[in-house]
């Protein structure tokens, strides 16, 4: 368990998705001494990357900015894609070159009684959201809207 986090997908899931998806899986696994201390996992597309999960043992000073972002950026370099979207959430990601990207999501709710609070809450983060990526956009390095690299 790290940051009060529970594992939430099993070795099923993972020899799942290496069944259904063997070349659009890569995973960076850090080691010690041969033993894995910590993955990141990526699905991979023709063109682009997209980082979604990390784990570790323990706390390891850098080693989520290393395999989450340094190896994923070096993936792309390597094979040539020409998107690295590295997750959603992480104020930390802009200081390592990422703008923040609006998203979308699409959950299902089984319980239908919960739509109109959830989305009223979704309504009133979203503004927040905007103003957010609008916000960290004037102060960018980068040339117009966020991720727009002109």
């Amino acid at each position: 368990m790290l940051r009060g986090s529970m594992p939430y997908f099993n070795e099923s899931f993972f020899r799942g998705l290496s069944e259904q998806i063997p070349d659009g899986l890569l995973v960076i696994l850090a080691e010690i001494d041969t033993a894995p201390v910590a993955a990141a996992v990526f699905f991979e597309s023709d063109t682009h990357l997209y980082g979604r999960y990390w784990g570790s043992d323990g706390h390891y000073d850098s080693l989520h900015f290393e395999t989450c972002y340094y190896q994923g950026i070096d993936y792309c370099i390597d094979s040539g894609l020409s998107v690295f979207e590295p997750g959603t959430q992480g104020e930390h990601k802009i200081s390592r070159g990422f703008s923040p990207q609006a998203t979308w999501s699409a959950h299902w709710l089984a319980h239908p009684q919960f739509s109109n609070a959830i989305e009223e809450y979704l309504s009133e983060e979203g503004r927040h959201v905007d103003r957010y990526i609008d916000a960290v956009d004037s102060r960018s390095p980068y040339k117009g809207p966020a991720g727009d690299h002109e």
